[in-house]
């Protein structure tokens, strides 16, 4: 589990295509100090398991559903990354419950820079936006961020200059591809309501008849 607070800006060394996806060699430095085979790692909001390590650098794999629902199966050599080590108990919960399971993949549509602050906008895939609610919870690239403006297929979102420069974001361009986690407590709320309504799956009009 992790918090959505990135520790430290990664570099992607080396990409080696093995049977069903990549071995992935990522530079490093804070998070090396504790890291060791078998911990898990955030990169870019995937969990990935790292399989050894060195002085500078840790190599994971990603493979399977991990490739087909995140942004790693476009990783090239040289690409900077968003890494947190798994949280542990004595730790504060800075941001909000990350899984790491990557729900789909977003696409930047706008960028403008409000006074200090930066403000974006992301295209979603459908089947995320029954997950968002505004001044929700989301993870973009392992960033938890708070939803300021929900627009049909979009969601806007306030950054604000220590995040915008702590991690990825500060390169940011529009039209990147980016992973999305949706709050996982909105997930577990749908899964009650359809197991409450059977087979059935909760719909607007069964909100409306119950008179919301």
């Amino acid at each position: 589990m992790f918090t959505g607070i990135i520790e430290e800006i990664g570099k992607i060394k080396k990409v080696e295509r093995i049977s069903g996806g990549f071995k992935i060699n990522i530079s490093a430095k804070n998070i090396l100090n504790d890291m060791k085979a078998d911990d898990s790692l955030s990169v870019n909001g995937v969990c990935l398991t790292v399989a050894k390590r060195d002085d500078c650098s840790v190599w994971c794999d990603a493979v399977g559903e991990t490739l087909e629902k995140s942004t790693l199966a476009l990783i090239k050599e040289g690409a900077k990354v968003n890494l947190e080590r798994a949280l542990k108990l004595s730790d504060r919960l800075g941001g909000h419950i990350v899984q790491g399971h990557v729900n789909g993949i977003g696409e930047i549509t706008q960028i403008i820079k409000r006074g200090e602050n930066y403000y974006i906008e992301i295209f979603l895939p459908a089947h995320i936006n029954k997950y968002i609610v505004e001044e929700g919870s989301i993870t973009v690239n392992g960033v938890s961020l708070t939803i300021a403006k929900m627009n049909e297929a979009r969601i806007g979102l306030s950054i604000i200059p220590h995040t915008w420069q702590h991690t990825t974001f500060s390169d940011t361009k529009i039209g990147e591809k980016v992973n999305i986690e949706t709050d996982i407590l909105a997930r577990y709320v749908e899964k009650i309501l359809n197991n409450s309504r059977g087979e059935e799956k909760y719909s607007k009009k069964w909100f409306e008849e119950l008179g919301y």
